[in-house]
């Protein structure tokens, strides 16, 4: 594989022209096609094998023109204060909004609008009522025009003194990163300036970066309607997509200054940048790709269609390190360098003999990853107790993790879909926010029978009378719980009304579908934490030849995520600094961030573990003892994997400026999970580990390192063939001279 990208790395740097108009082209395509394309809907939402759906698809046979899975919305009225919504003339003006909705704008995409005086949607004090609608389409496939209608739908009675919001997934929108994502991307750009000290260099990552999340994005909306995915699948991609995309090209050309500093010609260099690090790139990413695609064994088409997505922009992060940052490099010249080395390393007949001086300089100045490295030598023992103790104290929270999906009432407080909520909450109770619907596969009967055991059951607040189907076959019953959609009690409630009932009798709605949707995202956890982690160690023993280092890094992995689970759980469910973090309402943890975490951070930890132990193993191998290849492997990696993840940590960190609830917990989540594992697990645990393991970090039966392939990530066979094809010496020694700017 060394010798394929090396060849590929130097044919794209000296066709440098045809690849970037190839990928320019790409470009300019997928972003046609995204503008082409119809707005992106927000994605049917199935849970195949769950009560829930079963419900929702007998509705869909029984009640054929019901519409269940289309969009709602709650218009709430408050009278003012001293007043009544039964009063007359607020009374009118609620039957005006009614009649406003059922023959205005949109009409044709309204199911039903219901009168609350007839459906006795009324506050028993007369404060507040709430007049429901029901679309045939999802929210995201609502007409600008039928949104509008909706949002104006209560401004005249507003004029009249009366308090108007609306809440339901009816005005859902694209969630709304805000300025946080540029200011990640600013921070990843100082960040690169200061590590490569060129704005050339510092700015090439952050160019090929974009142009790649620019083609997944792009082609993400041109097929979001074709693949049907979800409003969110393109936010999640380009938070992966650029953190991914800035870290492989920061590699290749970290690479590329070191090859140039050993003297070697331009092409040569990038050639060679592509063969070494380019391998650990294709390693990393696709471990990424394969946690991500691997959560199709949850079973849920979404979360399998945002998997598939995000990985597709990791190939192309991929393939852009690979070709584009090659060709870009040809371009740039010698500005890649500092001002200072330029003249040095591009002078005439003397550029390899002052380089070699240059690196030899470097290796008698101890940098601060050799400086750290030689702490963690010296102390193993409490560097890894004070690193295995922290973050154990930190994951503590996750033993109480509550999963659920967030509703209106974790938008924030200025949003009227929230104040709706509480309106709600206040003037009919908080389980009117969640009311469940059970299916009855049967006639008057059983409805009713269903109905007067439901009523006895803890935790209801009112059930309505049975609506039969026009066949007289099937009936809903709609039940309002007393506490809040999120609640356990309410949870608790769904299963007292299954666990009673017979296959004929069925709860669904989107309460009843955000707990099943939690429940199978929890027993999904665990087998593919297992499919993940067993995958790491199996990858890891490939590529370094060991058992030991492959078990430490897994166990390190299951580490860092744990506590970022517990830091999740303490901000974002118990609201421990939530006002730091711009948290305004705390409930359960969205049901798919721990997979989701668990598949994402395990990539990004394997690129920490290949870019930092392949060069601890290199000099190992070549006759280093072991402490001493800890030494190196920090002196030639450590500063580049610091700034890595610290890009990582700034790009996922601005997207908690998202106004969506579910992108907030996500950047959050991830930003803290590469701080753990990047900072505390790679660069001191892992080092005080090999420290007190020695030799024995790096032994492999005999039998079964003849069984394993070897990838060589390292890119010794290159080494190899290049020194049969120059007649020149590759060996050890000047392997060592090797050092990243």
């Amino acid at each position: 594989m060394a010798t394929f990208l090396y060849r590929l790395g130097r044919g794209a740097f000296r066709r440098r022209r045809l690849v970037a108009l190839v990928w320019v082209a790409l470009l300019f395509l997928a972003g046609f096609g995204a503008a082409s394309a119809s707005a992106p809907t927000s994605g049917s939402f199935s849970i195949p094998g769950t009560e829930a759906q079963k419900a929702f698809d007998l509705l869909d046979k029984k009640f054929p023109g019901m519409a269940a899975d289309g969009a709602t919305a709650r218009i709430v009225i408050k009278a003012p204060a001293g007043a009544k919504v039964t009063d007359p003339d607020t009374k009118a003006q609620v039957e005006k909004i009614v009649e406003d909705l059922k023959s205005g704008p949109g009409k044709d995409q309204i199911s039903s609008v219901a009168d609350p005086y007839q459906t006795q949607a009324v506050s028993q004090d007369g404060s507040t009522a709430y007049i429901s609608t029901k679309y045939v389409v999802s929210g995201m496939e609502l007409t600008d025009q039928t949104r509008e209608a909706l949002k104006d739908s209560g401004k005249e009675a507003e004029a009249q003194g009366l308090t108007v919001e609306i809440g339901g997934d009816a005005l859902m929108a694209a969630p709304e990163t805000g300025s946080g994502e540029i200011i990640g991307i600013l921070v990843a750009a100082i960040v690169l300036v200061i590590t490569f000290g060129s704005l050339i260099a510092a700015g090439l990552p952050l160019l090929t970066a974009i142009i790649g999340v620019g083609i997944g994005v792009s082609s993400i909306t041109a097929l979001a309607n074709v693949l049907d995915l979800g409003n969110t699948t393109a936010t999640l991609a380009t938070m992966i997509g650029l953190a991914v995309g800035i870290d492989y090209a920061l590699f290749i050309v970290s690479r590329y200054r070191a090859e140039l500093a050993e003297g070697r010609e331009r092409d040569e260099a990038a050639g060679r940048a592509a063969g070494t690090a380019g391998s650990a790139v294709v390693f990393a990413g696709l471990t990424v790709v394969i946690a991500l695609v691997g959560l199709a064994v949850v079973n849920i088409p979404m979360l399998t269609k945002m998997g598939v997505a995000a990985a597709g922009t990791v190939v192309i992060a991929v393939l852009v390190a690979l070709t584009l940052v090659p060709a870009i490099l040809g371009f740039a010249g010698k500005k890649v360098l500092p001002a200072g080395e330029k003249s040095k390393l591009f002078g005439k007949g003397q550029g390899k003999t002052k380089s070699k001086d240059k690196a030899a300089g470097a290796e008698q100045k101890a940098n601060g990853g050799t400086r750290w490295a030689r702490f963690v030598l010296r102390r193993p023992v409490m560097v890894l107790l004070a690193g295995v103790i922290g973050l154990g104290v930190i994951a503590i929270p996750a033993s109480k993790l509550e999963m659920g999906l967030p509703d209106d009432g974790a938008q924030p407080v200025s949003t009227t879909q929230r104040q709706a909520y509480d309106l709600l909450s206040e003037g009919f109770g908080p389980g009117f926010n969640g009311p469940l619907m059970v299916v009855v596969d049967g006639g008057k009967e059983l409805a009713a029978e269903t109905a007067d055991r439901i009523k006895g059951l803890e935790g209801v607040a009112a059930v309505t009378p049975p609506a039969p189907n026009a066949d007289g076959d099937a009936a809903v019953i709609t039940v309002i719980p007393k506490d809040r959609p999120s609640s356990t009690q309410t949870e608790d409630l769904v299963h007292s009304i299954r666990d009673g009932s017979g296959d004929d009798v069925l709860v669904t709605g989107a309460t009843a579908m955000n707990i099943d949707f939690s429940q199978k995202m929890n027993d999904a956890l665990l087998p593919y934490l297992a499919l993940v982690v067993g995958l790491a160690f199996l990858l890891l023993m490939l590529v370094f030849r060991s058992i030991l280092v492959p078990l430490k890094a897994a166990l390190g992995f299951l580490l860092s995520v744990v506590a970022a689970l517990g830091a999740v759980v303490a901000v974002f469910q118990w609201g421990w600094l939530g006002s730091v973090f711009g948290v305004e309402q705390t409930g359960p943890i969205m049901s798919m961030m721990p997979i989701f975490m668990v598949g994402v951070v395990f990539g990004l930890a394997m690129d920490y573990e290949v870019f930092l132990v392949t060069r601890m193993r290199e000099a190992y191998v070549h006759g280093e003892r072991p402490g001493q290849a800890v030494v190196t492997g920090f002196q030639y990696s450590a500063r580049v994997v610091v700034a890595a993840a610290v890009i990582m940590i700034a790009v996922f960190g601005g997207f908690m400026g998202a106004s969506d609830q579910m992108v907030k917990m996500i950047g959050f989540g991830l930003a803290v999970a590469v701080f753990f594992d990047a900072f505390v697990v790679r660069m001191a645990i892992v080092p005080a580990v090999l420290a007190l393991l020695g030799h024995k970090a790096w032994w492999l039966p005999k039998w079964l390192d003849r069984l394993l392939p070897n990838v060589d990530v390292e890119g010794e066979s290159l080494r190899r063939h290049l020194a049969d094809d120059t007649g020149s010496p590759e060996g050890p020694d000047k392997d060592r001279e090797l050092v990243n700017a």
